[in-house]
């Protein structure tokens, strides 16, 4: 059973997506504040965080950063941000942060847990990989999604650590922008390439 932290101050939103997500074998926790969210994810160690952007003490932007900058705390926590605005400008700032997926408010909750599904599907082809070879002093612990340079442990957003496992799994491999985006979360690898000098070029490793 997976278990799933919802912060949002919406409490009847999240009585209702309590009942909804159990009825498909997962088991919930909300938190209607930030400071009680991130005592919860230490507590109950979620597979998953639906999150709010607006949230009081401080906006679900800053808590997906301050999770992203600790990873060597929270891991790489799988995260969903939930938000009353659709401009894509919010949706490119949480992906930018580290966010896995985003979905703007209101949703139908088949969406939501479809999103779900396809978030922990990923998740856990992450824990699958094995045998990943120390690079250049690069090292990749996949069991904690943690990655170490010469000891250190270095804090990535998700894009950046499954650009990481891509690249690491087929070293000296040239990819091109479509084998990438066929590799790792679409929508992630889209926005970092089309942003990037190299879009419609081969990217080499």
């Amino acid at each position: 059973m997976k278990q799933i932290l919802i912060i949002d101050d919406d409490e009847k939103l999240g009585q209702l997506l309590t009942q909804y997500l159990e009825r498909y074998d997962m088991k919930v926790s909300v938190a209607l504040t930030p400071s009680k969210g991130f005592e919860l994810i230490k507590k109950v160690k979620p597979d998953l965080l639906i999150l709010d952007v607006m949230l009081p003490e401080k906006d679900g932007f800053e808590i997906c950063r301050e999770i992203r900058a600790k990873s060597s705390i929270y891991g790489q926590l799988p995260i969903l941000m939930l938000t009353a605005h659709a401009e894509v400008t919010d949706r490119i700032v949480g992906l930018e942060l580290g966010a896995d997926d985003y979905l703007p408010k209101p949703f139908e909750p088949r969406e939501l847990v479809a999103r779900i599904h396809n978030i922990l599907r990923r998740s856990s082809d992450d824990h699958s990989i094995r045998d990943i070879k120390p690079i250049n002093g690069l090292e990749v612990e996949v069991s904690r999604r943690e990655v170490k340079l010469d000891g250190e442990i270095l804090d990535l957003t998700t894009m950046e650590y499954e650009l990481l496992i891509l690249f690491m799994q087929f070293p000296n491999k040239t990819f091109f922008p479509r084998r990438i985006n066929e590799s790792i979360a679409r929508y992630r690898c889209r926005t970092l390439l089309q942003s990037s000098r190299y879009f419609g070029q081969p990217v080499a490793t």
